[in-house]
Protein backbone atom coordinates (compact mmCIF):
# COMPACT_ATOMS: atom_id res chain seq x y z
CA UNK A 1 0.00 0.00 0.00
CA UNK A 2 1.51 3.57 -0.73
CA UNK A 3 2.49 5.15 2.50
CA UNK A 4 1.12 8.92 3.46
CA UNK A 5 3.03 10.90 5.07
CA UNK A 6 1.14 12.91 8.43
CA UNK A 7 2.36 16.53 8.08
CA UNK A 8 2.75 16.99 11.88
CA UNK A 9 4.89 16.00 14.67
CA UNK A 10 2.08 17.01 17.77
CA UNK A 11 2.27 13.44 19.88
CA UNK A 12 -1.45 14.26 20.81
CA UNK A 13 -2.46 14.69 16.67
CA UNK A 14 -0.36 11.31 15.88
CA UNK A 15 -2.47 9.67 18.42
CA UNK A 16 -5.86 10.63 16.83
CA UNK A 17 -4.99 10.28 12.97
CA UNK A 18 -3.29 7.12 13.66
CA UNK A 19 -6.47 6.43 15.66
CA UNK A 20 -8.50 7.41 12.82
CA UNK A 21 -6.51 5.62 10.04
CA UNK A 22 -6.01 2.19 10.68
CA UNK A 23 -5.70 0.06 7.36
CA UNK A 24 -3.36 3.25 6.11
CA UNK A 25 0.61 2.82 5.61
CA UNK A 26 0.79 6.03 8.08
CA UNK A 27 4.08 7.39 8.20
CA UNK A 28 5.46 10.58 10.42
CA UNK A 29 8.33 12.33 9.33
CA UNK A 30 10.60 11.25 11.96
CA UNK A 31 10.32 8.06 10.93
CA UNK A 32 11.93 9.04 7.50
CA UNK A 33 14.10 11.47 8.64
CA UNK A 34 12.36 14.02 7.26
CA UNK A 35 12.80 17.60 9.96
CA UNK A 36 10.73 20.33 8.13
CA UNK A 37 9.59 23.85 9.84
CA UNK A 38 6.59 25.27 7.54
CA UNK A 39 5.74 28.81 8.70
CA UNK A 40 2.25 28.78 9.13
CA UNK A 41 1.38 32.45 8.41
CA UNK A 42 -1.76 32.33 6.19
CA UNK A 43 -4.77 34.14 7.00
CA UNK A 44 -7.24 30.55 6.81
CA UNK A 45 -6.83 27.22 8.36
CA UNK A 46 -6.77 26.30 4.55
CA UNK A 47 -3.88 28.01 3.40
CA UNK A 48 -2.12 26.82 6.71
CA UNK A 49 -3.25 22.84 5.93
CA UNK A 50 -2.35 23.39 2.33
CA UNK A 51 1.43 24.84 2.65
CA UNK A 52 2.71 21.97 5.16
CA UNK A 53 1.00 19.19 2.91
CA UNK A 54 2.49 20.80 -0.07
CA UNK A 55 5.86 21.46 1.50
CA UNK A 56 6.32 17.88 3.32
CA UNK A 57 5.07 16.19 -0.16
CA UNK A 58 7.61 18.02 -1.80
CA UNK A 59 10.48 17.67 0.04
CA UNK A 60 9.49 13.46 0.77
CA UNK A 61 7.70 12.72 -2.66
CA UNK A 62 4.67 10.93 -0.79
CA UNK A 63 1.02 11.76 -0.56
CA UNK A 64 0.26 13.65 2.40
CA UNK A 65 -1.76 14.92 4.57
CA UNK A 66 -1.79 17.63 6.51
CA UNK A 67 -4.50 19.57 9.19
CA UNK A 68 -4.95 23.21 10.68
CA UNK A 69 -7.42 23.18 13.43
CA UNK A 70 -8.73 25.91 16.01
CA UNK A 71 -10.99 27.01 18.62
CA UNK A 72 -13.19 29.91 17.92
CA UNK A 73 -14.98 31.32 20.80
CA UNK A 74 -17.93 33.60 20.18
CA UNK A 75 -17.70 35.53 22.84
CA UNK A 76 -14.10 36.82 21.68
CA UNK A 77 -15.02 37.38 18.06
CA UNK A 78 -13.88 33.92 16.98
CA UNK A 79 -10.20 34.21 18.78
CA UNK A 80 -8.36 32.55 19.41
CA UNK A 81 -9.08 30.59 16.21
CA UNK A 82 -6.41 30.50 13.84
CA UNK A 83 -3.50 31.55 16.29
CA UNK A 84 -4.99 28.88 19.39
CA UNK A 85 -1.77 27.07 19.23
CA UNK A 86 -0.05 30.62 19.25
CA UNK A 87 -2.85 32.02 21.50
CA UNK A 88 -0.37 33.31 24.31
CA UNK A 89 2.46 36.21 23.57
CA UNK A 90 4.66 34.15 25.54
CA UNK A 91 7.28 31.55 23.04
CA UNK A 92 7.35 29.10 26.00
CA UNK A 93 3.71 29.11 27.30
CA UNK A 94 2.24 25.77 27.54
CA UNK A 95 -0.91 24.32 26.91
CA UNK A 96 -1.99 24.72 30.47
CA UNK A 97 -0.95 28.40 29.54
CA UNK A 98 -2.89 29.49 27.12
CA UNK A 99 -6.35 27.74 28.61
CA UNK A 100 -5.53 30.08 31.75
CA UNK A 101 -5.51 32.87 29.26
CA UNK A 102 -8.74 32.21 27.56
CA UNK A 103 -9.99 31.45 30.72
CA UNK A 104 -9.14 35.26 31.72
CA UNK A 105 -10.09 36.66 28.90
CA UNK A 106 -13.44 35.12 28.80
CA UNK A 107 -14.44 36.54 32.63
CA UNK A 108 -15.71 39.71 31.84
CA UNK A 109 -18.75 37.68 29.64
CA UNK A 110 -21.43 36.13 30.79
CA UNK A 111 -21.52 32.53 30.84
CA UNK A 112 -22.50 30.14 28.71
CA UNK A 113 -19.19 30.81 26.48
CA UNK A 114 -20.21 29.40 23.20
CA UNK A 115 -17.31 28.28 21.31
CA UNK A 116 -16.60 25.53 18.54
CA UNK A 117 -13.47 23.64 17.38
CA UNK A 118 -12.40 23.76 13.12
CA UNK A 119 -10.07 21.44 11.69
CA UNK A 120 -9.48 22.07 7.24
CA UNK A 121 -7.71 18.91 6.08
CA UNK A 122 -5.64 18.86 3.49
CA UNK A 123 -4.23 16.28 1.26
CA UNK A 124 -1.28 16.54 -1.36
CA UNK A 125 -0.18 14.47 -3.98
CA UNK A 126 3.13 13.89 -5.40
CA UNK A 127 0.97 14.70 -8.89
CA UNK A 128 -0.17 17.84 -7.64
CA UNK A 129 -3.23 17.20 -6.72
CA UNK A 130 -4.60 19.17 -3.78
CA UNK A 131 -7.71 17.96 -1.79
CA UNK A 132 -9.50 20.02 1.31
CA UNK A 133 -12.30 18.57 3.71
CA UNK A 134 -13.21 20.13 6.94
CA UNK A 135 -14.93 19.57 10.41
CA UNK A 136 -16.53 21.28 13.12
CA UNK A 137 -17.45 20.25 16.46
CA UNK A 138 -19.94 22.92 18.82
CA UNK A 139 -19.66 23.13 22.62
CA UNK A 140 -18.55 25.66 25.09
CA UNK A 141 -16.03 26.58 27.10
CA UNK A 142 -16.27 26.02 31.18
CA UNK A 143 -13.68 27.38 33.64
CA UNK A 144 -12.52 24.73 35.47
CA UNK A 145 -10.42 21.71 33.85
CA UNK A 146 -12.40 18.55 33.88
CA UNK A 147 -10.17 15.16 32.30
CA UNK A 148 -6.84 13.63 31.68
CA UNK A 149 -6.95 12.60 27.54
CA UNK A 150 -6.30 14.84 24.91
CA UNK A 151 -4.20 18.10 24.29
CA UNK A 152 -4.62 21.60 23.96
CA UNK A 153 -7.88 23.16 25.20
CA UNK A 154 -9.66 19.67 25.49
CA UNK A 155 -9.86 19.61 29.18
CA UNK A 156 -12.20 22.94 29.46
CA UNK A 157 -14.04 22.42 25.80
CA UNK A 158 -17.30 20.78 26.71
CA UNK A 159 -19.80 19.38 24.28
CA UNK A 160 -22.93 19.49 24.51
CA UNK A 161 -24.35 16.13 24.24
CA UNK A 162 -22.55 14.10 25.86
CA UNK A 163 -21.51 16.42 28.72
CA UNK A 164 -18.01 15.69 29.02
CA UNK A 165 -14.98 17.75 27.82
CA UNK A 166 -13.07 16.85 25.18
CA UNK A 167 -10.55 15.65 27.63
CA UNK A 168 -12.69 13.47 29.61
CA UNK A 169 -14.29 11.34 26.22
CA UNK A 170 -12.23 7.95 25.12
CA UNK A 171 -10.09 7.90 22.20
CA UNK A 172 -13.30 5.91 20.35
CA UNK A 173 -15.50 9.04 21.38
CA UNK A 174 -13.46 11.62 20.45
CA UNK A 175 -13.09 9.59 17.31
CA UNK A 176 -16.97 9.90 16.26
CA UNK A 177 -17.11 13.16 17.62
CA UNK A 178 -13.79 15.73 17.20
CA UNK A 179 -13.77 18.20 14.70
CA UNK A 180 -10.09 16.55 13.35
CA UNK A 181 -11.89 13.22 13.52
CA UNK A 182 -15.05 14.31 11.37
CA UNK A 183 -12.56 16.11 8.56
CA UNK A 184 -10.52 13.00 8.49
CA UNK A 185 -13.32 10.70 8.05
CA UNK A 186 -14.15 13.29 4.90
CA UNK A 187 -10.94 12.10 4.10
CA UNK A 188 -10.76 8.86 3.43
CA UNK A 189 -12.53 8.27 0.34
CA UNK A 190 -9.69 10.72 -1.06
CA UNK A 191 -7.27 8.85 0.06
CA UNK A 192 -8.68 5.38 -0.67
CA UNK A 193 -8.56 6.50 -4.27
CA UNK A 194 -5.06 8.28 -4.31
CA UNK A 195 -3.13 4.70 -2.80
Amino acid sequence: MTPILLASNNRGKLAEFQALMAGFDLVLPAQIGLQLDVLEDGQTYAQNAERKARAFCQASGLLTLADDSGLEVDALGGAPGLHSARFSPLPTASDADRRALLRHKLAPFPRPWSAHFHCTVAVAAPTGQLFFTEGNCPGEIIPDERGNNGFGYDPIFLLTAPGKTMAELSMDEKNQLSHRALAVKAALPILRKLV
